[in-house]
């Protein structure tokens, strides 16, 4: 991990971390804005605000920083099953 990367828990609004999912799912901020239906400039401000809260200095940090936090599922790594009565031991 990056030495500047957000050691503690951060808070993030859900359009924060609806934000990082679409980043994390290869998004570009121009398709992010379209597919939210907002300006991309407003993105842009999203992103840049992200960044600072999460001490992370790019998109590559982010995506890593949100898999280590568990803001972000990509291709079943990091996708917690909620325990069940049968299986205790799920994350």
């Amino acid at each position: 991990m990056a030495a500047s990367e957000s050691q503690t828990p951060v808070s993030l609004s859900d359009r924060e971390l609806q934000i990082i999912d679409l980043v994390a799912a290869g998004l570009t901020n121009q398709e992010i804005a379209g597919k939210l239906e907002i300006s991309k400039r407003t993105v842009d401000n999203h992103i840049s605000n992200i960044l600072s809260k999460t001490k992370t200095e790019n998109r590559v940090a982010l995506v890593r920083w949100a898999l280590k936090w568990g803001k972000v599922c990509l291709d079943d790594v990091n996708c917690c099953i909620l325990p069940t009565y049968k299986d205790p031991t799920a994350c």
